[in-house]
């Protein structure tokens, strides 16, 4: 089978532990070697600590232009997931490999590595570009970085395809996201004299019902895209922890809400209602109590959106190679939406499994998937001889 190389590079990527607040080193250092194999030389791009780095390199003439691949190395938690299969251990069952990281998005790197022989050996027109980043998950926090190096670069890409699970159907946009940490701070008391103190978790809540009324306003008077499956600006809190014991009134509260935007929104207007009604609304009456009362809000992920015009080269460029005149747009985000608003390059979404599959237990990739997936790349290859 084609494939069967794609697989056994699989096996060794899911081997590799890349959950996000772990180091990602081992399975760069494994991509670095596996290139060297090829005479192919790479850069690393280290966080500050130099526990997680990104990957790029360039085969083909040292031209500007090319492609870039660019795909993420870290997985989300298992922790806590009924998994049936080891998850760190590529499993088949039929027609499916198992494991964490399959669909999102190993199996689009093992695809890319298994053509390194084919590009080398090709007499490449153009370049192509390998980008493999850290903390995706987390916010393409590595992809910053990976930005700063691009910018510096003797050389640059033209395009971008990242390789996120889209059952290898062309993906022209997706939402931008932000999200924020908010600290609540009351003021304690026993609970026998609640009047007296402030509740955090009160006030909390008081927030949480603006966010969501917020979003609600949203859902009714967008503006609205419907390519979208929701096809509006979102808003919801994810996370809330308050409270010690029952007999005391809490002095603090901490939640975590995130906006999913439409390119067409501004989601700083919408954290600067939300501020307003904090320092306006709430914590006047908070601090009638104790001035000591305040609400602090900490911004933790912010990423742009994806738009690319249908008609755009590229576009028609994939559609071409695809053999599907299709496109669509996506829930989840990207590293492309940064790279085309701070690089200028233009960028789709296009890879093999679902995102029905990612982040969960017994996570896998159809075998079909990386055969379709294979097959683009190989026609990929072939355009630019």
């Amino acid at each position: 089978m084609a494939e069967n190389k794609s697989i056994n590079i699989l096996e060794s990527l899911i081997s590799f532990d890349t959950t996000s607040f772990k180091s990602n080193l081992a399975i760069i250092d494994y991509i670095q070697t596996y290139l060297k194999n090829y005479n192919v030389d790479s850069t690393l791009i280290y966080d500050a600590n130099r526990k997680k780095a990104n990957l790029f390199a360039t085969i083909g003439p040292n031209i500007n232009g090319g492609i870039m691949l660019s795909g993420h190395t870290d997985v989300v938690p298992t922790k806590q997931q009924n998994w049936s299969t080891n998850p760190y251990v590529l499993t088949k069952k039929k027609d499916k490999l198992y494991g964490r990281g399959t669909s999102d998005m190993k199996g689009f790197i093992a695809l890319v590595l298994s053509r390194i022989p084919f590009m080398v050996n090709a007499n490449l027109s153009k370049p192509i570009h390998l980008a493999f980043s850290y903390d995706e998950e987390l916010g393409c926090i590595g992809a910053y970085r990976l930005i700063d190096f691009i910018q510096n670069h003797s050389i640059k890409p033209s395009a971008c395809i990242v390789g996120e699970p889209t059952n290898m159907e062309l993906v022209i946009g997706h939402k931008g996201k932000c999200s924020h940490e908010v600290e609540i701070n009351g003021f304690a008391c026993h609970s026998g004299q609640a009047p007296l103190g402030v509740n955090a978790i009160n006030y909390a809540a008081k927030l949480i019902n603006k966010i969501e009324e917020i979003a609600n306003e949203k859902s009714i008077h967008g503006p609205f895209d419907y390519d979208y499956e929701i096809p509006y600006t979102t808003l919801h809190t994810g996370i809330i922890k308050g409270g010690s014991v029952i007999n005391i009134v809490p002095d603090k509260c901490l939640l975590e809400f995130e906006i999913r935007h439409l390119l067409e929104d501004n989601p700083d207007e919408l954290i600067k209602k939300i501020k307003k009604y904090a320092s306006e609304s709430l914590e006047p009456s908070m601090k009638k109590i104790s001035n000591l009362c305040k609400i602090i809000f900490k911004k933790k992920i912010s990423y742009p959106g994806l738009l690319i015009n249908k008609n755009d080269e590229l576009v028609l460029f994939i559609k071409k190679i695809l053999k599907n005149d299709k496109h669509k747009k996506v829930i989840f985000g990207t590293e492309g939406g940064l790279f085309q608003e701070k690089l200028s390059i233009p960028s789709i979404v296009c890879g093999p499994g679902s995102i029905d599959q990612a982040h969960k237990a017994d996570e896998f990739v159809e075998i079909g998937q990386l055969e379709k997936g294979g097959f683009f790349l190989d026609e990929l290859l072939a355009s630019i001889n």
